[in-house]
Formats: C-alpha cells, structure tokens, sequence
C-alpha cells in the first residue's frame, strides 16, 4: 500500500522535486487543481507511464484521495515510488492553498451529467404518478442512455451540457481560500 501524504507536508517539502498527477476527469481537473500537477485521469494512468517523469516520486491527487489510493494500487506493479495526497484537493482547499480553477466552471462535467439523469428520471415518475403512465418511457430512455454511455463511453448528454454557456471556454484564475484571485490567463 502506498504512503500518504499530508497537504502541508506536500506544500512544504516537496515543491518541484515531486510530480503532481491529478487522476480525476479533465473536467473535474478544469473546475479546480493544485498548481502545477498534471492531468492523467485513472482510467488512462496505465497507458500514460510514459508521460511520467522517469526518476521522480509521483504525488497522486483526486477530490478526496479515494481514486488517488486505488490509481496507486495500478501502479504497484511499476515499481515507482507513489504517495497519495490524504484528503485532496478538497484538503489542500480547505488549508487556504492557491488552486487553479476555470472562471465558469464549478462542477464537472460528470457530476453535470448525474444530476441531469437523476432529475430527468425523477420527473419521469413523479409524471408517470401524477399525470400519465407514459412518463415511464423517460425514466426508461435515461437509463437506456446511461447504460449506452458506460458500454461505449460516448455519452450524448455530456456533449450537450459540454455545450452550454457554462462549460464554455474561459481564461483562468489562481485563487487561495483567503484571497482575491491574484493571477489570470488567457
């Protein structure tokens, strides 16, 4: 099992001798990161070894250090020196830390997604219910949309909410629990 981490022993200690790898989403790592840590999400960690500095020990960072402890359990096999940040990035957000964070975006795209099935699926009841049994069918089309999108990993309702104003495109902002941001980009 790989070591753990603490946020101020990661802020303290290892700046630049550690890489920081993010295995959330690309959506998730858009709406708030540590400075400096790379995106490889956990589904693609074992395709990107390469992409990782050869000689340098990895620092795993997700939301609470949940997919971060079981990325590290991938990676056992490669003999790299692995640490889990313990809490995450919500920890390292609740210790005042600077993130970089989208200016529009708050919420991934996959939690976008969940919330818009779970309130699609619970509307189609509560109409099936209260007005025609035909309501069903949108019950029954989300979680055939659902099932479409873990077997093919093309999910349809993600590229429509991707689209909306949003998700849209933004310059970015470093931000700190305590401060106004300080630095934007383009």
């Amino acid at each position: 099992m790989s070591p753990s981490i603490t946020v101020a022993e990661l802020h303290h200690q290892l700046p630049g001798q550690a890489q920081l790898v993010d295995v959330r989403s690309p959506s998730e790592f858009a709406s708030a990161h540590i400075p400096g840590a790379v995106n490889i999400p956990m589904d693609q960690i074992e395709a990107r070894l390469d992409d990782l500095r050869p000689n340098a020990p990895l620092v795993l960072i997700c939301q609470s250090g949940k997919r971060a402890r079981m990325t590290a359990g991938l990676l056992e096999p490669c003999q790299r020196q692995v640490a889990v940040l313990e809490g995450g990035t919500t920890a390292w957000m609740q210790a005042g830390l600077p993130i970089v964070s989208s200016v529009k975006t708050r919420w991934s795209l996959e939690r976008q997604v969940r919330l818009a099935a779970g309130l699609l699926v619970l509307a189609g009841l509560a109409l099936a219910l209260a007005v025609n049994r035909n309501w069903l069918f949108l019950s029954a089309f989300v979680g055939l949309g659902l099932t479409f999108a873990g077997l093919t990993d093309i999910c349809p309702m993600a590229e429509i909410l991707g689209k909306m104003l949003w998700n849209g495109r933004s310059h970015c902002k470093v931000t700190s629990a305590n401060v106004e941001p300080s630095r934007t980009c383009e």
